[in-house]
């Protein structure tokens, strides 16, 4: 990958336009890097120019990716956080709880930070609102209010705004919650997702009733009683026709949580990768993977893990910097990310780096392969992060027995939990595959994330400073790279597309990957033109038998209203 006049015009486009600071004052991309390296080396008490050298080291060559918020704000004047997102407050079920929260989440976004917030909370519509006499018009009724001011503070904004909303399974608004986006062009700022619950999931399986609730309502009484069943069956058709909502299988993510012992998660950031409790931030970085394949297209092609075991340490000190020079934009934001020290190392070019090792992304042989990396990265992130807490202290929230405790820590190897019994570790998570969309444009037009490529040329539409629209022609990394190897305009032997792939195929990626990460995966299922509503139900159940924390759906029509456009 060229390093300093970047080899794109994408990615040219996306330097000058997201990440390039002071106009003339960085003059090529190696600039930048030297700017978000000097400012995340700010905390380091001893040698501080050995560790911003370290930290430049790593950027180079787009090796390490993080986050576009970090590489926007590191080391400016401008008042950004460079956490990605946040899961907001719980919202007090009343107007001035409502509009306060509101005021939090634009405070945010104007700050740099997509939202999101579970809309549990709120009473549901008809029901009485003892204070004030009034009937409560229910939580669906004012999404419309943040999606106005999403789209406020965006038009200020190159970047798009980013928003998730959830509802309980059980909330008695649920059916007006799963058909919020059937009109088109509602709600064009919010994913939403359905916060399953595995008693729901049961209540389908044996065709049982479901009881509605809400806390206000007398225990012992149910607002009403639906069959499981047609409330699954609407779930299905709102996905199948939109791709919204998703779902979140909530108390997978709940028992999964290292951190179960003294938060309760109920939302996640607005891609779905990192569930957080109240207040909780995404801090988030990526190995590039496609830059790690030495001898690409020829029978020696392999993934440098020598260059793996050297970047994920400095990467995990890097994430762990942000946290302590970061601006954020509430006292209570701070004082969360501080005391459980989450962050989101991740990996992005995925599909790019199969295509250069030779192995179909849909093959056995390349999900071992991302396991065995997802597992070599997991492990020294743990390593790194247990280093630190010895040269720095644990995350606040540290209880050693409870944390021990926790699913995913005991699937740790033995002497690894034994060190983290012995000497804490700095950070309550470490790893999470986020859709990495734009920084894959900056790094070449890399696969994003952990999802297939989605196709080998095509039109990418992206906003100026001044939130103009602009269209790029682009290439696939890899298709790139063969071609410039086959001096031909052909596509790799094993190049795949997301929408040539059965929902199995990518089920089966994202579990792979998913048993090597503490937090979720950002990961989308393309679906094929002859899926039925029942084809998508055994899309759901089998991502739930897979253990995975959370499904989301492309519909057909939207794949083909998308390469149209394209």
């Amino acid at each position: 990958m060229q390093e300093q006049g970047l080899a794109t015009e994408i990615a040219r486009l996306v330097w000058a336009q997201r990440y390039r600071h002071g106009g003339s004052a960085e003059a090529d991309i190696g600039a930048t890097w030297r700017r978000v390296a000097h400012a995340l080396a700010a905390p380091e008490r001893v040698d501080r120019q050995g560790w911003a050298a370290r930290f430049e080291a790593v950027l180079r060559g787009f090796r390490f990716l993080p986050g576009g918020r970090i590489l926007a704000a590191a080391g400016t004047p401008r008042r950004l956080t460079m956490l990605n997102c946040f899961v907001m407050g719980e919202i007090e079920d009343s107007i001035p709880g409502i509009f306060q929260a509101l005021r939090e989440g634009a405070v945010t976004m104007q700050q740099g930070g997509g939202v999101g917030y579970d809309f549990s909370s709120l009473r549901p519509r008809g029901s009485k609102a003892v204070s004030a006499g009034a009937i409560a018009s229910g939580p669906v009724s004012f999404l419309p209010l943040w999606d106005a001011m999403c789209a406020t503070i965006q038009s200020d904004n190159a970047r798009r705004g980013a928003m998730m909303g959830t509802l309980r399974c059980d909330h008695p608004d649920v059916a007006r919650f799963i058909t919020a986006k059937a009109e088109p062009g509602a709600l064009p700022h919010f994913n939403l997702s359905l916060l399953i619950s595995d008693a729901f999931l049961r209540a389908v399986a044996e065709d049982g009733p479901w009881q509605l609730r809400f806390p206000a309502i007398p225990p012992g009484r149910a607002a009403r009683e639906v069959r499981a069943r047609d409330l699954w069956g609407a779930f299905l058709r709102a996905a199948l026709a939109t791709g919204e909502p998703g779902a979140l299988f909530i108390d997978r993510i709940n028992d999964m949580n290292n951190l179960r012992y003294c938060e309760t998660i109920s939302a996640a950031n607005p891609c779905g990768e990192v569930p957080l409790p109240p207040f909780g931030a995404c801090d988030l970085g990526a190995l590039n993977l496609a830059a790690l394949v030495r001898e690409p297209f020829t029978p020696a092609a392999r993934l440098d893990v020598d260059d793996i075991d050297q970047i994920v340490p400095v990467a995990v000190r890097m994430l762990d910097n942000v946290l302590d020079v970061t601006h954020y934009p509430l006292p209570a934001q701070r004082a969360e990310a501080r005391a459980k020290r989450r962050i989101g190392l991740g990996i992005t070019g995925l599909a790019d780096a199969l295509i250069m090792l030779g192995l179909p992304y849909d093959s056995e042989p390349a999900r071992r392969l991302a396991a065995a990396t997802m597992a070599r990265i997991s492990h020294l992130a743990y390593r790194a992060s247990v280093a630190l807490s010895r040269e720095r202290g644990p995350f606040p929230a540290w209880r050693r027995d409870a944390y021990l405790a926790a699913p995913f820590i005991q699937a740790l190897p033995a002497r690894l939990r034994d060190d983290i019994a012995r000497h804490g570790i700095r950070n309550s998570h470490l790893l999470a595959i986020a859709p990495t969309g734009t920084i894959s444009l900056l790094a070449g037009n890399v696969s994003s994330g952990a999802e297939p490529v989605f196709a080998a040329d095509a039109a990418r539409a992206i906003l100026d400073v001044l939130g103009r629209r602009q269209t790029v022609d682009v290439v696939d990394h890899a298709v790139a790279l063969w071609r410039a190897r086959t001096k031909g305009a052909g596509l790799p032997p094993t190049f795949i597309t997301a929408q040539q792939l059965p929902g199995a195929a990518h089920l089966a990626m994202q579990a792979a990957l998913q048993a090597h990460v503490d937090q979720a995966i950002s990961k989308t299922i393309n679906l094929a033109p002859g899926v039925d509503e029942a084809g998508l139900g055994q899309i759901f159940l089998r991502a739930h038998e897979l253990g995975l924390k959370g499904c989301t759906v492309f519909p057909a029509a939207a794949v083909r209203a998308v390469i149209t456009a394209l």
